[in-house]
Formats: C-alpha cells, structure tokens, sequence
C-alpha cells in the first residue's frame, strides 16, 4: 500500500525541505514553504517498462523550419517568431488586469475564423463573464468553444475528444489534478497539470497556450519550472493605468527572444502600435534638461526611446539611484565614470533615470545617451531636439562600437533627427549612408568628448 507523508516545498523555486523555514535556503523568498501531502510508492515497486521511440540518425530529419499559422495580430506573430508552431506550448505571463484574457480572447477570435475550432478553458471566471468580455472584444464565434472547467483530467478528455486546431488554458495556475493532494496552484499541482499539457501538446500536435500570474517580483506565479517545460515564455507587461501595453519574448526555441510587440489598450481591445518610435517620442519635451534619445534595437526592430534623467541636491547621507527601465549596475557604472573622469560630481545628488514608454533598455549602446541625459540634468543645459546617440562607455570612459550602427541611423533620420553621436570607430563605415540620409554624424572616442559637444558645441 502507497505511503503518505508530508514535504515541505517552496512555492516559488520548487525546492524541497527537511522541515518548514521562513525562508527558503535556495531562493531566499519568505514565507514562501508551505507543507504539502506527497505520496511514496512501496519500496519494491517498480514503474511497468513501455516501448518507447527508436533513434534515429540526424541526417534523417528534413531541416525545414516548422510551419507557422497567423495569430491575426501582426505584433503577437512578431514575438512569436512569424506566427504559431503546431504542437508547442507557450507560457503567456503577466500581472493580474494587464490584458492577458483580452489578447488571448482576440487571438482566439481569428483562429477560429480562419483555422477551426478552438477551446478556449476559463477556469477563474464564469461562462457568462467570458461571454461578455468576448461579445465587447467582437469575439464571438462557432468555432470559438469555452469550457469552464478547472479538473485537468476534464479538460484533457475534450482535448481529446474534440479534434481543436488550438486550446488555451487560462490560467494554469487553477488547474488541478485530482491524483496529487495538493492545493490548486502549488509547486506540485502546477507542475503535474504543465506536464500534462506538454504530453497533449506534442502527442495530438496541438498548440496550447497557458495564462500564468506573475509575482510583486515579475515572476511566473508556482515554480520557476514552467519556464523549463514549454517551448515559448512570454510577458505582457505595461503600467495598469497606462494604455501602453509591451509583450516580450524571454524563452523562444522557434524565433528570437529579442523581439517585443507593443500595443495599446483600447474600449475595443488591444491595437497594434505599428510605429513605437512616434508613441514613444509624442510628448517629448522641448528645451527641458536631462532628455536624451536613443536609437535602440530589439530584435530586428529599431525603436527611438527617450532617456530621462534627474539629478536633484540630496538631503540623505546615500544619495538615492533609481533606475527604471535601465540596468541599475551600469547606472553606477555611468556615474562612476563621469565622476572620476569627467569631474561631474554625483556623491551629494540623487539620482533618477527613466525609460519612457516602460521600455527596458538592457544594451550596453544605451550608455552614452544615459550619460548625456545624467550630464544635461546636471548642468542644467538641454540637450538640442534633434540629437541622438548611442555607444557603450568603458571604464576608462571611452566610448565603444555597437553592433547595427546602420538601422539605428536610419531610424534616426525617419523621425527628422538631423545629428547622431556615434563612436569614432563606427564612424567611417556608416558616414555615406548617414550622408544620404541627411543625417550629421558626429564621432566621439570620449564620453565626456560626446558632453561637451552636446551640450556646449551642437545646436539645432
């Protein structure tokens, strides 16, 4: 006969303890143990061995890149890597009310209009609450089917029995599977209830989406292992009282994980924003110190994104650093370096840096358009309207080369910038597009170099 006892498991990173913590050795979360029932087989029993699949050489597969069905919003098909692959399983995650229910209801709409049927399982709202919110998102549709179920042996019989092109399961973290004792959302129940889904994803070749909650931190609510299970790990993310809503890739094995899709929501649902650059830039101010511009790339699309700095006498004995939408350490970084070799002096200010938009700029060519906006706020000098600049800064304040000068200096010059600081080094190789695009280029070898020039020797 089966044993039970009990273990002790974090809810947030899977591990498994001895005994209850407040805070868990691995992750270092609290109050995140909680003791649940686990089941231990006999000591002599064995699971039955089944035929399993055969090897088979490399050389036999066809190579081909798998084929991909439209969503029928051109941004989701962006992130995705061109459109759906047969028979994966994709993670969509974000904070409670950002729009993940309203983008999954339209994505559902137009794959039932255009490919068949599709099960779409609501296991936190009623039928009529769905109902509602499809009849205001247009979505409502024959092929369209809504089960509210939240029993994931339920939910795996009309997968079965249903023959749908696609399923969405919303959320997995209220489904639960009657065989583990555990509480609906815990480590084991989730993790049981995924592997599942990833069983019914790759044996009936179906596409299956699951809505996941984050945490405060911006993590997938469970365990971190739903990450390790399925193909594709998405996160909707955007300030709830703002309509600017951004979907970024972090896991893909069938496209890139640089590539995010922006939209804004509306009464009707969530649009595509198929010029970011304009929206991000709409409310620049003029004249005003500590703004800068900067030509970014995310995946294959170049986005103009301004750079926001305050710099602000500080009463505290620490100064305060906050970043948001840029890398905290190369913010200490930036500030060291205009510091100890540019003489700007930071030790008595505090500090703010912004990304507008909620865009996060994690590469490295953001560093000298985020020196340029510490440098202006400091000294109170605008930088001009239409400058913008991008490059790495080194320790020894030089400004490094980055990589796609070319389609950063285009993006540049659709908007009507007429300047773009660059590294000397990238300099000769992008000065005759530059020049046929009507843009001024300006190299720079220093970080302070590119300072003085902004803000003393360029002008509109």
């Amino acid at each position: 006969m089966a044993k039970i006892k009990t273990a002790f498991v974090c809810q947030q990173c899977g591990a498994v303890l001895p005994r209850w913590a407040g805070c868990c050795p691995e992750c270092a979360e609290w109050n995140s143990v909680v003791e649940e029932r686990v089941e231990e087989k006999g000591q002599y029993e064995r699971p039955a061995i089944v035929d399993g699949s055969e090897p088979m050489p490399l050389t036999a597969a066809s190579g081909e890149e798998p084929p991909r069905v439209s969503t029928g919003v051109a941004e989701f098909d962006r992130v995705l890597g061109g459109g759906v692959v047969a028979g994966s399983l994709t993670l969509v995650g974000g904070d409670p009310g950002i729009g993940k229910s309203t983008l999954m209801l339209q994505v559902s709409r137009h794959l039932a209009e255009t490919h068949g049927k599709v099960l779409y399982v609501s296991g936190e709202e009623s039928f009529n609450q769905t109902k509602i919110r499809a009849r205001r998102l247009g979505a409502l549709n024959e092929n369209l089917h809504l089960l509210t179920e939240t029993a994931v042996d339920v939910i795996r019989k009309h997968i079965l029995s249903g023959d749908y092109e696609f399923v969405i399961i919303d959320s997995i973290q209220s489904v639960y599977s009657p065989q583990l004792p555990a509480a609906p959302g815990s480590v084991g129940q989730v993790r049981e209830c995924a592997n599942e889904f990833l069983r019914l994803s790759k044996g009936q070749n179906v596409p299956i989406f699951l809505v996941g909650h984050v945490t405060k931190d911006g993590q997938i609510a469970g365990p971190r292992l739903l990450e390790h299970l399925v193909d594709t790990v998405l996160y909707f993310e955007g300030e709830g009282r703002q309509a600017l809503r951004i979907l970024r890739a972090v896991k893909n094995r069938f496209g890139s994980t640089n590539e995010i899709g922006v939209f804004e929501m509306t009464d009707a649902g969530l649009i595509d924003v198929e010029n970011p650059s304009a929206l991000f830039l709409s409310e620049r101010p003029t004249g005003v110190s500590g703004s800068a511009v900067f030509p970014s790339i995310e995946g294959t699309r170049p986005l103009l994104v301004e750079v926001q700095a305050l710099v602000t006498g500080s009463p505290l004995v620490s100064p305060r650093r906050t970043a948001t939408g840029v890398n905290p350490n190369r913010l200490a970084l930036l500030l060291a370096v205009l510091e100890k070799r540019g003489g700007l002096h930071f030790a008595t200010q505090d500090v703010f840096v912004n990304a507008v938009g909620g865009v996060r700029l994690d590469e490295p060519a953001a560093d000298l358009a985020v020196a340029l906006a510490l440098a202006s706020s400091l000294r109170e000098i605008a930088i001009p309207g239409r400058v913008a600049a991008f490059g790495e800064v080194g320790l020894a304040g030089e400004v490094r080369a980055v990589d796609m000068a070319r389609p950063r200096i285009l993006e540049t010059s659709k908007f009507g910038f007429t300047t773009c600081i660059i590294p000397r080094s990238v300099a000769a190789a992008v000065a005759a597009d530059a020049e046929g695009l009507g843009v001024n280029v300006v190299p720079v070898s220093t970080v302070m170099q590119a300072v003085d020039l902004c803000l003393e020797g360029l002008h509109d």
